[in-house]
């Protein structure tokens, strides 16, 4: 390992402001059935996404 780097040629990391300002959401661990997990793996869904997405229109409905 050196003991100096020169980072006069580094880019700034592009997603650092979106980081920042990310909605506040908090982390749940929930246990679901393996074909539902199998499913979203099979179908490249991003599973928390779509599952927040889902539950979402669930409350608006009921």
């Amino acid at each position: 390992m050196r003991d100096n780097y020169d980072f006069s040629q580094g880019v700034k990391n592009p997603y650092f402001d979106r980081l920042k300002t990310r909605s506040k959401k908090q982390s749940l661990t929930i246990f679901l059935d393996p074909e539902i997990v199998n499913w979203y793996k099979q179908n490249e869904v991003d599973h928390q996404t779509e599952i927040n997405r889902l539950l979402r229109e669930y409350i608006k409905h009921h």
